[in-house]
């Protein structure tokens, strides 16, 4: 995933826009993973984590952002795409090697806050989001990023849902991409999901910008 709006408050809303190849398999949400029950995310066919997990009966969602820095070693790398979920799952920020995963951004949000754990590959940081609204990118919580620059004043002010319904486009400032790269492999902005937590409900709406642009 490379977007992720969060909206401070009473309910807690998170929007996460998730751009990746387009010819990697995926599959839309749900109950897929028996290790972490009652947690529900989409599901990466490929390596069988997610971007982003929602766990209702806490009140709790983890998101996955792939970030930049120092690669993990070849020989002991494992899929990122299990963070979402044991922090969506337990409500803690892993406790592994964290030198085993490539670069990453990982916000876990409660009704009691949200967290932002940061990994370049050297060393991790902690920081709390603040109130408000804030957007998470590649970069982290990066008011240089176009994209951030662009469309952070506007999630303040405007409707969330009629922002992704943008045209897609290969701008670096867009918030809905499509990139068709030189070897002919297509880079997209796939899904959005938008959950919203609150003390007596839960909300998970998902979109498949997929089925949307091939209807």
């Amino acid at each position: 995933m490379c977007t992720l709006i969060v909206r401070t408050g009473r309910p807690l809303t998170l929007m996460g826009v998730r751009d990746e190849f387009a010819d990697r398999p995926w599959e839309g949400p749900g109950e897929h993973w028996p290790d972490y029950p009652g947690v529900i995310g989409g599901r990466d066919l490929k390596a069988g984590g997610t971007w982003l997990a929602v766990n209702p009966a806490a009140r709790r969602a983890a998101a996955l952002l792939n970030g930049r820095g120092l690669a993990a070693r070849e020989t002991t790398k494992v899929s990122r795409g299990d963070l979402a979920l044991r922090a969506a799952c337990t409500g803690l920020p892993p406790d592994a090697d964290l030198g085993r995963y490539d670069p990453f951004h990982l916000v876990l949000a409660d009704l009691s806050g949200v967290r932002l754990l940061s990994w370049d590959g050297v060393r991790p940081s902690i920081s709390q989001l603040p109130e408000g609204v804030s957007m998470v990118v590649n970069t982290g919580l990066d008011p240089g990023s176009e994209r951030v620059a662009a469309y952070l004043p506007r999630f303040r002010g405007e409707d969330w849902r009629e922002l992704i319904t943008a045209e897609p486009s290969a701008d670096p400032g867009a918030l809905i991409v499509r990139h068709e790269l030189p070897d002919g492999r297509l880079f997209a902005s796939l899904s959005v999901m938008e959950v919203s937590l609150a003390p007596g409900d839960v909300t998970y709406d998902f979109t498949d910008l997929t089925a949307e642009r091939d209807g």
